[in-house]
């Protein structure tokens, strides 16, 4: 009797090797090459999209790019589904594993993401909580790496909220060697242990609540929306908070020369950057958003054991 294979979960950077990330990350740069022209390894494939929180980056590149290789798709919004009324993660786990070969869910807290992979028996995607967003960091990696060349001994500037989006590219930074400076109002910050636990892996972090630190040198700036999705009862306070972490022209030019400016966007133009920025030379946002298609790809590949 054989002995049925753990499923290949992608939950988490810090999960993961960074051998294992290259090879998702070669992956997707082999598929972004060949365009259409190659061949269908997820043929008769089924994906499951669970999206709690809604999204269009994330819906349409992993939609894409299954279908791009050959799979289905199968789609499901906060009414598609028994677990807004009251069916266990646990329960809805078991079932789709048993319809599907592979689930996405985007949703708020990082609990559910972590019981649907201990209760599926198919691998399990994390497209977005509240705690992390390893997708999107992977595409920015990608797109930088495009541009500039190997990312390790760069320094990435995060300016803002230390929010989810931050924490995946902390994450990052320990296993793709690189120096990650992060300026975020006092409120704001990332929990220490997130960071204590970096440090602990070897990552070069600078924690600063002023921008102008941060941005001082970086190789590449990244922002994100001030108020994330489902947080709008704390908008104005929040906005107070973060006036002072606008990436604008005169935080730029602190950077060097040819930095790069990053957003996983949606973006909101006069708030966390202004349009000058995010529209001038050295924005490569488009590439960032289309890069998620290619790397959706990459994850679905090693998910799916196609490397």
């Amino acid at each position: 009797m054989s002995v049925q294979q753990a499923p290949r979960h992608f939950l988490d950077i810090n999960q993961f090797s960074n051998s294992t990330l290259r090879s998702i990350l070669n992956k997707a740069i082999e598929y972004k090459k060949a365009g259409r022209n190659f061949n269908k390894p997820l043929l008769d494939h089924t994906l499951v999209l669970i999206f709690e929180k809604s999204s269009t980056r994330t819906r349409v590149s992993f939609e894409v790019g299954m279908r791009q290789l050959g799979g289905d798709v199968v789609v499901l919004g906060p009414r598609d589904s028994q677990m807004g009324r009251g069916e266990s993660i646990g329960d809805t786990a078991r079932v789709l594993s048993r319809f599907s070969d592979v689930i996405m869910i985007r949703t708020d807290s990082h609990k559910k993401l972590e019981l649907l992979a201990e209760n599926s028996s198919v691998p399990v995607i994390n497209g977005l909580t509240d705690d992390s967003h390893p997708c999107q960091i992977m595409a920015d990696i990608m797109t930088f790496e495009e541009h500039r060349g190997s990312i390790e001994g760069k320094t990435i500037a995060w300016v803002g909220d230390g929010n989810n989006v931050a924490t995946s590219w902390l994450h990052a930074a320990v296993k793709f060697n690189f120096n990650f400076k992060i300026a975020t109002p006092a409120e704001l910050k990332l929990p220490e242990s997130q960071i204590e636990c970096a440090i602990s892996e070897g990552c070069n972090v600078t924690i600063t609540s002023i921008a102008k630190e941060a941005v001082k040198g970086a190789d590449c700036v990244v922002a994100d929306t001030w108020v994330s999705m489902g947080a709008d009862n704390d908008r104005s306070k929040k906005i107070k908070l973060l006036e002072p972490f606008q990436v604008n022209e005169d935080l730029m030019a602190l950077a060097n020369s040819d930095a790069l400016f990053m957003h996983c966007l949606p973006a909101h133009r006069g708030e966390e950057v202004t349009s000058s920025v995010i529209d001038g030379k050295q924005s490569v946002v488009w590439d960032e958003a289309e890069n998620r298609l290619h790397a959706q790809k990459g994850i679905l590949s090693y998910c799916l054991n196609i490397i």
